[in-house]
């Protein structure tokens, strides 16, 4: 088949693909320097919709095709058969434009377990400077925060009576409040710190890349939808893709910098021609080198959704199928930004042990003063609670792999949940636990009635079968194209992949386990850290 012909973008010091979380810190980061031209491909659109911006358009963003992917994952065994929606962000700023703006790093514990894996240079102790470096805290500048960063850190905006009450019923059975979940041990209950700025949402493309899109030396380009990764031999050279619709390509002199995420990442290795040899034969795809590990790997938070209807308190429920108190929501966020709009998906947090023998943490609860059937539906009439809890560290692994060599198809995403024993026992107690805070005396005046999963759902067995029925991702993938040194790494402790020359992989994809919490502020972290190493490498 003839090669298509492709119009010339231009020749750069680097090509970063992908302006999500980590693409837009690289890109600020590496054009600090005026000597490096860079090129920044991001597949979406501008973030110029409004409901990106405003905290509570999360709820307009994900499944919108305007700013996400409108993806799914595979029907699933451990979910009973069910096929999930899989939200990514399509837009300047990635998942950062449409996620739940938490604050999370995890635990110290994670980074040192990367440590002990052989991956030198990135225990807690050799990350905390760059999540410090990003930071401009609500808290000032600390040992363990920062002021004057990019990445806004501030506390949120308001506060619910039923909320605080299930604080207080935690630290009724011994689960401690907390005032910071970011010191390196998270366990504790606590609202959740936001990546807001005044009651508005702040994205990796607002907080990184607008500041600087007036340099000379960087180059943003939307709708430019990569098709492969250019190779000469072992080395990268340069990207093919598509820009509003017509072929191109440009040359990358230092390095090509992919940044597409757990989900895009693979993908576009694989129809480059890099990944398992057997996969890309079948799709006709020439083999430019095999590396097993591509795709492999796939570990993501699955968050089991309790619901308790209430009586005695205001929830979300109520405000909602109000038209006094929808009004009331607009006039007050207009007014102070600040009330329902201002809301992350998930206000209050708690981070617990599922067995006391264990040394931190492995379940953390959103809890919302909301509820629903199932993500996306209205709201209930009535007053009521979500409980969310995920198991922080699963064991079960799945994969994403492409199914066509069609560069715009979805790939096949297989998370495969609740697929070992242990992800199975702890999904049981992480539900019993539940039960247990929403039976203390903390919470008796508001008259819990469990409504998700029932209190007919009393065996482990039955506890788990029902997990399958109500549990959904809580949009935390990574891990495809993992860091390390076994015959399953993708990349080296410097973000180098395996055997190809010019080609450095920063996302979510490189963690090789999933830390323990929300992922978002990690990757900046992540690429905070290969932004120093680029440079280094590029002088050495």
């Amino acid at each position: 088949m003839p090669e298509v012909t492709r119009q010339d973008q231009g020749t750069f010091d680097y090509i970063i693909i992908g302006a999500g979380s980590a693409g837009c810190v690289l890109a600020n980061r590496l054009s600090e320097d005026p000597n490096n031209k860079v090129l920044l491909l991001e597949a979406g659109g501008k973030d110029n919709y409004h409901w990106i911006h405003i905290p509570i358009g999360y709820l307009f963003c994900m499944g919108n095709p305007r700013t996400d992917w409108m993806m799914k994952t595979e029907p699933d065994a451990g979910l009973n058969g069910r096929a999930l929606n899989y939200p990514r962000g399509k837009i300047l700023g990635g998942c950062s434009s449409i996620n739940g703006m938490i604050y999370m790093r995890g635990q110290a514990a994670d980074y040192d377990q990367w440590r002990q894996l052989g991956n030198t240079g990135w225990g807690w102790d050799d990350v905390l400077p760059y999540y410090i470096k990003s930071e401009n805290h609500h808290l000032g500048k600390t040992d363990m925060h920062g002021s004057g960063g990019e990445w806004h850190v501030e506390k949120q905006r308001l506060s619910w009576e039923i909320l605080d009450a299930f604080r207080d019923a935690a630290e009724e059975i011994g689960i401690p409040k907390t005032d910071d979940f970011n010191d390196g041990n998270n366990e504790g209950s606590g609202y959740f710190e936001v990546n807001q700025k005044g009651g508005m949402r702040v994205s990796t493309s607002r907080a990184f890349l607008k500041p600087v899109m007036g340099r000379p030396n960087l180059k943003v380009l939307t709708h430019a939808h990569t098709t492969k990764i250019l190779l000469e031999g072992k080395r990268a050279t340069g990207v093919a893709f598509d820009l509003n619709g017509v072929p191109s390509e440009a040359t990358a002199l230092g390095e090509v910098i992919l940044s597409a995420g757990a989900v895009h990442s693979p993908k576009i290795l694989e129809l480059s021609g890099v990944g398992r040899g057997e996969l890309m034969s079948k799709l006709d795809i020439p083999v430019n080198h095999e590396l097993k590990g591509i795709g492999e790997n796939l570990q993501d938070h699955l968050q089991i959704r309790t619901v308790f209807k209430i009586k005695n308190a205001v929830t979300l429920n109520q405000k909602v199928n109000s038209l006094f108190g929808k009004m009331a929501m607009g006039i007050e966020y207009a007014l102070f930004r600040s009330g329902p709009l201002s809301m992350a998906p998930s206000q209050m947090g708690l981070f617990a042990k599922s067995d006391p023998r264990i040394e931190t943490p492995d379940l953390e609860f959103h809890i919302q003063p909301l509820s629903t059937d199932k993500l996306g539906d209205p709201l209930h009439p009535f007053p009521a609670i979500t409980a969310s809890v995920c198991n922080l560290r699963p064991d079960s692994r799945g994969s994403i792999h492409i199914k066509t060599p069609d560069a715009k198809a979805h790939p096949a995403i297989v998370p495969n949940y609740l697929s070992t024993q242990t992800d199975k026992d702890v999904a049981a107690k992480s539900i019993r636990l539940t039960r247990k805070i929403m039976a203390t005396n903390a919470i008796a005046q508001f008259e819990p009635e469990e409504i998700l999963p029932g209190t007919q759902i009393a065996s482990d067995e039955d506890l788990v079968r029902e997990a399958g029925n109500i549990a959904t991702t809580i949009f935390h993938p990574i891990g495809t194209c993992k860091m390390g040194s076994d015959t399953m790494a993708v990349v080296d402790d410097r973000l180098r992949v395996h055997g190809i020359q010019g080609l450095r992989i920063v996302d979510a994809s490189i963690m090789p386990t999933i830390t323990s919490g929300n992922t978002n502020s990690p990757v900046i972290m992540i690429a905070e850290k290969a932004a120093v190493m680029i440079k280094e490498d590029l002088k050495a």
